[in-house]
């Protein structure tokens, strides 16, 4: 059978459910952060912790972004995927607003946190780079979030973030991509070593890694064995409420002492 190429598009992250416009969304969040560099000029705030961020790592087609989204209906944070942290990251000029607003937050920081990441190789750092530490920043400095993608638990302050590894058998993901794109299982494999292979290519640029290690994780979901992704994302929300106990009592009374 000869496999239509229009067929075969599949963007890392995506499921049967529609998402919402990487471009759309990505304006609305520039709304955000300048009224957000607006209020700490007038009040002149000082920078302070970012909130505590959950952070999904996954084997592409695993179904990390469906748990997550019954994770943010669960919890209330909103998912920043793989798109849209591309899109604000690769786009010069939604890029510069979010080196603004980090310099601005974190004036001095950006070397400082290239040097936690990279160590000696801190100095030949890409922009890109650059540009998705600042972009991680900026979308975690607005609240609670949940990040899809893109390897941000280790761009993040460790102890901030609550890091999920989402695995799965070839076979799983292989019978989901099928599902999605309408295409008998055999016909996804070649698309799946492709996006594998594009994924290895990214972390060994980005971040100098061969592949995750089970030893970034707070949590490792293994699908196979759980695969209702509304159980697994109560699993991740538990374990998020366990970690930073604390830190949310602490955000739930300074929400109440505001009003």
């Amino acid at each position: 059978m000869v496999i239509s190429p229009k067929r075969l598009e599949y963007v890392p992250g995506t499921y049967a459910q529609k998402r919402p416009d990487a471009a759309q969304l990505a304006d609305q969040y520039i709304r955000e952060w300048e009224r957000k560099r607006l209020k700490m000029k007038l009040v002149k705030s000082t920078p302070e912790q970012i909130p505590p961020a959950i952070c999904f790592s996954r084997k592409i087609g695993a179904g990390a972004l469906e748990i997550a989204d019954f994770l943010s209906k669960k919890i209330g944070y909103p998912v920043i995927d793989r798109q849209l942290l591309d899109r604000v990251a690769r786009n010069k000029q939604l890029s510069q607003k979010t080196v603004a607003f980090f310099d601005e937050r974190y004036a001095g920081k950006m070397s400082e946190f290239a040097r936690l990441l990279f160590g000696e190789k801190a100095f030949v750092m890409s922009d890109y780079m650059r540009s998705m530490i600042s972009t991680a920043f900026t979308f975690a400095d607005m609240g609670g979030t949940i990040f899809v993608g893109r390897g941000i638990h280790l761009i993040l302050p460790r102890d901030r973030v609550l890091a999920v590894r989402i695995i799965c058998s070839d076979e799983y993901r292989r019978k989901r991509l099928a599902a999605i794109l309408n295409l008998q299982e055999s016909e996804t494999q070649k698309l799946l070593s492709q996006i594998d292979r594009e994924q290895r290519n990214f972390f060994k640029k980005a971040f100098g890694k061969k592949d995750a290690s089970p030893y970034e994780f707070d949590l490792v979901i293994n699908a196979d064995f759980i695969p209702d992704p509304m159980g697994a994302a109560e699993i991740v929300a538990e374990a998020f409420n366990q970690k930073f106990a604390a830190q949310l009592s602490e955000m739930q009374a300074a929400k109440m002492n505001a009003v």
